[in-house]
C-alpha cells in the first residue's frame, strides 16, 4: 500500500506555524523574511506555497531587501506564481518601508498642565453642536500617544462607556489619561454628572494603575481644568 501524500498547503500546517496566525500570536518581529513576504503574496499555486514563492522572490534579489526594492513590477512578474497583483503589493510595501525610513520622526507633545492638553483638544471640540466626550492617552512620560472620541450625544449630555475607555487605555499601553468633553452651551463649570463620571472613570483606571490626570471642559470661550481647580 502506497503512503498517502502529505498535504503541502499552508492551511495544513499547525496554526502557530502559519505566517498570519504567527504574527497575531507573536508579533511581526518573530517572523522570518520569507514569512513576512508570504503574507503579502497571500496565495501560492499547485506546486508551491506562498512561502515557497516568497523564498524564490528573496533569492531573486540575493536575499537583500534593498536589492528587492529595486526590482520592477515586470521583473517580479517573471517569477512563476507572481502575477501583477502580487508584484504590486510587494512594491507598495517596500515603498512604505522606504518612506518610513526617510520620514523625520515627529516628537510627541508632552502634557505638563491643563493648557497643554487644551491646546490640542479645544480646537477639536469647541465648535461641536452636540456634546462629545474624548480621551487623551499618555505614556509614562506624559507624552501624547493619541486622542480619540469615545461618544457623541445631544446638546445637554452624552453617555460615556467607562469600559471602552479602560479598554482603549490597556490596548495602547497608556500610563495616564486626560478626559475631555465640550459644553455646547459655552458654560464651562462642571455639572454634578461631570464630577460623578470623573470619579467613576478614575476609580476604574486605578485598578489598572492608570492615572486620570485631568478632566477638561471646553467650549469656544475657553477651557476648565478639574485638576487645576482641585476637583480630582
Amino acid at each position: 500500500m502506497s503512503a498517502s501524500r502529505k498535504p503541502s498547503g499552508i492551511k495544513s500546517w499547525a496554526i502557530d506555524d502559519r505566517p498570519r496566525e504567527k504574527l497575531m500570536l507573536k508579533g511581526p518581529a518573530a517572523l522570518s523574511d520569507a514569512e513576512l513576504l508570504a503574507i503579502l503574496i497571500q496565495h501560492g499555486h499547485k506546486e508551491k506555497t506562498a512561502i515557497d514563492l516568497a523564498k524564490e522572490v528573496l533569492d531573486q534579489s540575493g536575499r537583500d531587501w534593498n536589492q528587492l526594492g529595486r526590482l520592477t513590477i515586470a521583473e517580479l512578474t517573471r517569477i512563476k506564481g507572481i502575477g501583477q497583483a502580487k508584484a504590486i503589493a510587494i512594491a507598495a510595501a517596500l515603498e512604505i518601508g522606504r518612506r518610513r525610513q526617510a520620514a523625520q520622526p515627529q516628537p510627541r507633545p508632552i502634557i505638563r498642565c491643563g493648557q497643554d492638553a487644551a491646546n490640542i483638544l479645544q480646537p477639536l471640540l469647541a465648535d461641536e453642536r452636540a456634546e462629545v466626550f474624548c480621551i487623551m492617552l499618555l505614556n509614562q512620560g506624559h507624552r501624547v500617544l493619541s486622542h480619540e472620541i469615545i461618544s457623541r450625544g445631544g446638546i445637554s449630555g452624552t453617555v460615556v462607556d467607562v469600559r471602552l475607555i479602560i479598554k482603549r487605555a490597556l490596548e495602547t499601553e497608556s500610563s495616564a489619561l486626560i478626559l475631555c468633553h465640550n459644553h455646547p452651551s459655552g458654560q464651562l463649570q462642571p455639572s454634578e454628572a461631570d464630577r460623578a463620571i470623573t470619579r467613576k472613570i478614575t476609580a476604574a483606571a486605578q485598578m489598572f494603575d492608570i492615572r486620570v490626570l485631568d478632566h477638561l471642559i471646553v467650549s469656544a470661550e475657553g477651557y476648565f481644568s478639574m485638576a487645576e481647580h482641585g476637583l480630582l
